[in-house]
């Protein structure tokens, strides 16, 4: 009678987990994410101060997104919330913290509930009924204002208000609302936020940025060269320029 050896399709250094011991893992990894960016979230939310371990490099921030992706992570549940929050960025924007920390806290209770021998899939099963009665309830108490400009604008300030209630220059968040906010509009209906140049230049206060029309060329202007003209022909050229010179010039 032939015999057969076990065939070894994992890694020496791999370590495999079933049952309980997997399930448990899961657990504790993604409480611990969430637990890791909540004190972040809300316009008391503090700093988080991050090394690499690599290059020495430091950097002081309160966004979820840019904490997450900065960790190292060798755990499934957590890597999947990091997953999360940067479909979250990329989709809307914002909200990166709020909904990790919300997966998070929907997990720490669905532990409970296992403890209570209540199996996974009924669990899922009411969780999916309660993001149904969640989705009827935001329906029927939403506000539509898009054909009153004037209500849709002032919804929009008081939305970006809130965004950046949290941020670093919140004590100026009125201000960059308005800005924002204008600045969106212009775009008339378009999602593709490249339409809009933002220029950062050292020196000054918050509130001296301002939205200009047109296009902004951060130049500085050459030497001998005059620093006004009226009524000048401007030429803007997307591409690279090179005369050619003849060999018996």
């Amino acid at each position: 009678m032939a015999t057969f050896n076990p065939v070894q399709i994992f890694g020496d250094e791999v370590t495999e987990e079933k049952g309980e011991n997997a399930r448990l893992s899961a657990f504790v990894g993604a409480i611990a994410v969430g637990d890791l960016v909540k004190s972040t979230l809300g316009p008391k939310g503090m700093d988080k101060i991050l090394q690499s371990a690599s290059t020495n490099e430091i950097m002081v921030t309160n966004d979820g997104a840019t904490i997450l992706k900065s960790i190292a992570l060798d755990n499934a549940a957590a890597k999947v919330l990091v997953n999360i929050s940067k479909v979250q960025d990329d989709e809307v924007g914002d909200g990166t913290t709020s909904v990790t920390v919300l997966a998070a806290e929907l997990l720490r209770e669905a532990e409970k509930l296992v403890d209570q021998k209540i199996h996974p899939q009924t669990i899922i099963e009411g969780y999916r009924l309660g993001s149904a009665a969640a989705l009827n309830a935001l329906a029927k108490t939403a506000v539509d204002n898009s054909k009153d400009k004037a209500a849709f604008r002032k919804d929009l300030v008081a939305i970006a208000q809130t965004t950046l209630s949290s941020k670093v220059l919140s004590q100026d968040r009125k201000h960059f609302a308005v800005l924002a906010v204008d600045a969106v509009l212009r775009l008339r209906g378009s999602t593709d936020l490249s339409h809009i140049q933002v220029i950062k230049k050292a020196g000054g206060k918050l509130s001296d940025s301002y939205l200009d029309e047109g296009f902004i060329l951060d130049k500085r202007i050459g030497v001998n060269q005059p620093k006004r003209l009226e009524n000048a022909k401007i030429l803007v050229a997307n591409t690279g320029v090179c005369s050619k010179v003849p060999h018996d010039a």
